[in-house]
C-alpha cells in the first residue's frame, strides 16, 4: 500500500494529473471533494483542477486484507496549499494487485476529523 501511496503523493506534489490517474484501475471509483467519477479520466480531471503548489502528506491509520490481492486502507491526509490553510481529511482506499503492480480501485475522501 505504501508503495502506491508514495507514488500517488509524488504525482500529486508534482501536479501531474496523468501520473496520478495512472495509479488507478481503469474502472476505479473515485470520490474526492467533488462529485464522484469512475475511471482514470475522472481522476485526471479532478487532479488537474487542483491548484498548482498543492501537496499531500499522509499517515496510514489502519489496513486490512479482505482477500488475496486486495488491501483496504484508512488514512489521515493533509492537503497543503500555497494560499490557504491545510485541508485535513480522512481517506479510504482499496488497492488491488494488477500483475506485478498495485492500483487504486476505490478512493473516498471524507472531511471527518
Amino acid at each position: 500500500m505504501r508503495e502506491v501511496l508514495d507514488r500517488w503523493k509524488a504525482a500529486v506534489d508534482d501536479h501531474d494529473p496523468a501520473r496520478v490517474a495512472a495509479l488507478f484501475t481503469e474502472d476505479a471509483i473515485f470520490q474526492g471533494l467533488h462529485p464522484y467519477s469512475v475511471g482514470r479520466r475522472g481522476v485526471a480531471d479532478y487532479y488537474d483542477s487542483q491548484p498548482p503548489g498543492m501537496t499531500a502528506e499522509y499517515r496510514v491509520l489502519e489496513t486490512r486484507r479482505p482477500a488475496d490481492g486486495l488491501v483496504l486502507g484508512y488514512l489521515d491526509v493533509g492537503f497543503s496549499f500555497t494560499d490557504r490553510p491545510t485541508l485535513d481529511v480522512k481517506l479510504a482506499v482499496l488497492v488491488r494487485r494488477a500483475g506485478d503492480d498495485w492500483r487504486i480501485a476505490h478512493y473516498q475522501v471524507s472531511r471527518l476529523t
